[in-house]
C-alpha cells in the first residue's frame, strides 16, 4: 500500500482552503461590482452600518479582491489567511449583531449568498472562520517559521487578537452608526421589513373627502363640498354608513367648514366665521357653541373645551400659534415665539398643525423646511427637531405688493413635508425629498413615510405606502392597529406591524 506523505496532505489542505477563499472573495466582489448601486442601497438600509455605506461599500470590495490575491500568492499566503480570518469574523459578527441587536433584518448580500437565510449565512461564515484557522495552523511555511521564531501558543494568541479586533470593529460601527442614524442622520432612510402591511381598500368615488377621525369601531370621512354629510366605514371597510349632521348652513357665513371626529364628540370649525361647534356622534346634533374663538387658518381640537389654532398677526399677517380654551377667563393665549420666521412669516412658516391627545403634545411641522416643534397643551415650547432631509431654509422668494400689505411667492417652491399624522409619541411624515441610497422604483411607485419619536426627537424608520388608482396622498391617520390613507379617491387601510408597534409608547 502506497503511503501519502504528510507534507503532501498539508499542502493539499492549504491549497484547497486558499482556493475556497479566493473563489469566495472574487465571486462576492464581482457580484457587488456588477450590481454596485443596489449593493450600496442595501448597505444604506443596514441597521448596523447605514452611516458608513459609502466608505464600506468600496472598502469591502477592495478588501475582498486584495485578500483573494494574497491567499493565491504563496509568499503572502500567511498574511492572506489572517486577513481572511479577520474579514470572515467581521461578517460573522455583523450577522450576529443583526440577528440579536438590530432593529430590523435587512438584505445586503449578492449573488448566490442572497438566497441564504440569515441563520444559514451565519453558519456559512462560521465554517469559513474555522477554515481560516485550519489554514493558518496547517500552513507548512508558517509552521517552519514557528519552530525558529515563536511557539504555537503565540500563533493562537495572534488568531485570538485578530478575531477580537474584528469583532470590536463591528461593535463600534454598530453603536456609532446607530447614534448617527437616529440623532444626526445624514439623510439615509431605513426600510425595515413590514412595519405596515396592506389590509383593505375601498373606492369612495369622490375626491372631496378627507379623514375626519377614527373611533374603536369606525373611520369617519368628512366632505368639503357637502360638509353636513359624514361617510363612515368599519375598520375592514366592509360596512358603509352615511350620517347627516343637523347643520344649518345658512345660519352663519360658512366658507371652509372642517369636521373633526373625536368620540364621543364631533366638532365643526370654520376660521372665516369664526366658529367652533360641538355635538355628539350618537345623534349628530350640534349641542354647544364654543364662543370666543378668533379668526384662524387652522384649528386642531385638543379636548372638549379647547383647541390649538393658527391665526394671523394683525400687523403683518404673519402666522402665529394660539391656544383657545372656551372655559377660561382669558379664552385665547397667543404663543408668538413658537413659529420661527425666515423670510416673511407667512409662507415660510406655513405647515401642518397636529395634536397627540394620548401624549398631550402640540406638533407643528413646516412644509418647506426640515423642522418641527412640540409644545404642551398650554402652548409652552418643549423641543425643536428636524426631519432627516437637508433643507433647513425655505428656497423660494417672497415679493411684497401694495406698500407691503400683500405678499406672494415669486419663485418656485419645493415642498419638503407634504402630509403628516401624529399618534402617541410618533410623528408620521410624508416626505417629498429623495434621500441617499433610495430605490428609484420604490420612490416612483409609493409615498415614503418617515417616522420620528417625539419624546427624544429621533428618526426611527421609513416605509412606503403604495400608489393605488391615484398618486396623490390626501389624508393620513394612525391608530394602535391601523394606518389609514386617502389616496386619490381610495381609502386604504394598512395593518401596523410589530416592528412599528414597538416604537409606540
Amino acid at each position: 500500500m502506497m503511503m501519502i506523505p504528510v507534507t503532501s496532505v498539508k499542502r493539499f489542505i492549504i491549497q484547497t482552503i486558499c482556493s475556497l477563499f479566493a473563489g469566495l472573495f472574487i465571486y462576492a466582489a464581482v457580484s457587488k461590482i456588477l450590481d454596485f448601486e443596489n449593493f450600496k442601497v442595501q448597505l444604506g438600509q443596514s441597521p448596523l452600518i447605514s452611516a458608513y455605506a459609502d466608505i464600506v461599500s468600496w472598502a469591502v470590495i477592495a478588501t475582498e479582491i486584495i485578500i483573494a490575491f494574497f491567499v493565491i500568492v504563496r509568499r503572502t499566503r500567511t498574511f492572506g489567511l489572517f486577513a481572511s480570518l479577520g474579514l470572515m469574523t467581521m461578517f460573522t459578527a455583523y450577522i450576529f449583531l443583526i440577528l440579536n441587536f438590530g432593529s430590523f433584518i435587512p438584505c445586503s448580500c449578492g449573488g448566490i449568498l442572497e438566497k441564504m437565510s440569515w441563520k444559514v449565512h451565519f453558519i456559512f461564515n462560521i465554517v469559513f472562520v474555522i477554515l481560516a484557522l485550519v489554514g493558518i495552523f496547517k500552513n507548512e511555511e508558517l509552521m517552519k517559521s514557528i519552530k525558529k521564531n515563536f511557539s504555537r501558543a503565540k500563533l493562537t494568541l495572534i488568531s485570538v487578537i485578530v478575531i477580537s479586533l474584528s469583532s470590536t470593529v463591528m461593535i463600534i460601527l454598530f453603536f456609532t452608526s446607530e447614534t448617527i442614524m437616529h440623532k444626526n442622520n445624514p439623510f439615509i432612510r431605513r426600510y425595515p421589513q413590514h412595519p405596515v402591511e396592506f389590509s383593505a381598500l375601498v373606492d369612495i368615488k369622490y375626491n372631496s373627502h378627507y379623514i375626519a377621525g377614527i373611533s374603536d369601531s369606525r373611520i369617519y370621512m368628512g366632505n368639503y363640498q357637502y360638509p353636513a354629510y359624514i361617510l363612515s366605514f368599519d375598520h375592514n371597510l366592509k360596512k358603509r354608513r352615511v350620517e347627516k349632521m343637523q347643520l344649518d348652513l345658512k345660519s352663519k357665513p360658512f366658507r371652509t367648514i372642517t369636521v373633526n371626529v373625536r368620540p364621543p364628540y364631533f366638532y365643526i370649525t370654520d376660521g372665516t366665521v369664526p366658529v367652533l361647534l360641538r355635538g355628539k356622534i350618537k345623534d349628530w346634533k350640534i349641542t354647544k357653541d364654543l364662543k370666543g374663538i378668533p379668526y384662524f387658518t387652522k384649528a386642531v381640537i385638543m379636548d372638549s373645551l379647547s383647541a390649538v389654532i393658527r391665526s394671523n398677526n394683525s400687523k403683518n399677517a404673519a402666522n402665529v400659534i394660539a391656544v383657545f380654551n372656551s372655559d377660561a377667563a382669558e379664552k385665547i393665549s397667543y404663543k408668538r415665539a413658537l413659529l420661527e420666521k425666515q423670510k416673511d412669516g407667512i409662507f415660510d412658516t406655513d405647515g401642518m398643525l397636529l395634536y397627540s391627545s394620548e401624549s398631550e403634545l402640540i406638533v407643528y411641522l413646516y412644509y418647506y423646511r426640515n423642522a418641527f416643534f412640540t409644545a404642551d397643551k398650554r402652548g409652552t415650547l418643549l423641543s425643536r427637531g428636524n426631519t432627516i432631509d437637508t433643507i433647513s431654509h425655505v428656497s423660494f422668494k417672497v415679493s411684497k405688493f401694495n406698500n407691503g400689505k400683500s405678499f406672494a411667492i415669486s419663485s418656485p417652491r419645493e415642498v419638503v413635508n407634504a402630509k403628516a399624522a401624529v399618534y402617541k409619541n410618533l410623528l408620521f411624515v410624508h416626505s417629498k425629498i429623495k434621500g441617499r441610497y433610495e430605490n428609484e422604483k420604490l420612490w416612483n411607485s409609493s409615498f415614503i413615510i418617515d417616522v420620528y419619536d417625539l419624546k427624544n426627537m429621533t428618526y426611527r424608520m421609513s416605509f412606503p405606502i403604495y400608489h393605488t388608482s391615484g398618486n396623490q396622498l390626501n389624508s393620513l391617520m394612525v391608530s394602535d392597529n391601523n394606518l389609514y390613507a386617502l389616496i386619490g379617491t381610495d381609502l386604504v387601510v394598512y395593518k401596523v406591524g410589530e416592528i412599528l408597534k414597538r416604537e409606540i409608547k
